[in-house]
């Protein structure tokens, strides 16, 4: 059963492709046949302007966080032989702060939506019972409907795609040890999350989008590349206007 076809559904797409063809168009005098790659681009910078609220939270949340270290600490401390004691005053002192552990995955969340949009609008080749338009355009030459692991297993071969692709994957890598040096987690004392193995894999966490971007076609992974590049920006300066606290014994 093709669940794309399915009302609702067919409904979303065919208005999200409206739109994003419509934006193509538009652009189309000034980018000529990038200008679908173009509409993407404004559509992430509008997606990510739209979630600025949530990345100040976000940022207010991680200056909450590193506040509530010490406290954290003197619990896992107090209570390291009562697992299930510890998680309850752990949560009840987040929920006393008006904050959460988890505050973090939001913007992820309210991204995915439009993520999987761009994923299947650059993959099918008919929206709601008319031809995808959409596939005919393309970026320096890389057809925004291919994805990376397709044009290799599959072919045909296009030096173009791998290029586009090449740079976009560098962009993503460069941005993400950036973000790995600069945003390092504080250890936290006897904590199973501060053991080096639980770094390593959270230090690695931030290579992810790249790896899945060659599995997308090149319209996704191009909402990608701006996206970690803008949540970068916005962290810096975000972390600037809401500094973490540093503790003495987090200093040494």
């Amino acid at each position: 059963m093709d669940i794309y076809v399915f009302g609702p559904i067919a409904a979303i797409l065919d208005a999200a492709y409206g739109a994003l063809t419509a934006l193509s168009h538009l652009l189309e005098p000034f980018t000529g046949t990038a200008s679908a790659a173009a509409a993407v681009i404004l559509i992430t910078l509008l997606v990510r302007a739209l979630l600025i609220p949530v990345g100040i939270s976000q940022a207010k949340a991680e200056q909450t966080r590193s506040r509530l270290a010490p406290k954290l600490r003197a619990l896992q401390k107090r209570h390291k032989k009562n697992p299930e004691r510890l998680q309850r005053e752990t949560m009840q002192l987040y929920k006393d702060e008006n904050t959460s552990p988890f505050a973090g995955c939001l913007p992820v969340l309210l991204q995915a939506p439009v993520i999987g949009i761009l994923y299947t609008l650059f993959l099918r080749t008919d929206i709601a019972g008319h031809a995808n338009e959409l596939l005919t355009h393309d970026l320096f030459g890389a057809t925004l409907g291919t994805s990376l692991v397709s044009m290799l297993s599959s072919g045909p071969f296009s030096l173009p795609t791998l290029l586009v692709y090449g740079a976009l994957i560098a962009i993503m890598i460069a941005v993400a040890e950036v973000t790995r040096r600069v945003f390092r987690p504080t250890p936290v004392d006897d904590s199973p999350m501060s053991s080096p193995g639980m770094l390593r894999m959270m230090s690695g966490l931030h290579y992810l989008t790249a790896v899945f971007a060659v599995f997308v076609p090149l319209a996704a992974g191009l909402y990608l590349t701006v996206t970690v590049v803008w949540t970068l920006v916005q962290r810096v300066i975000l972390r600037r206007r809401y500094p973490l606290v540093v503790t003495v014994s987090q200093a040494h």
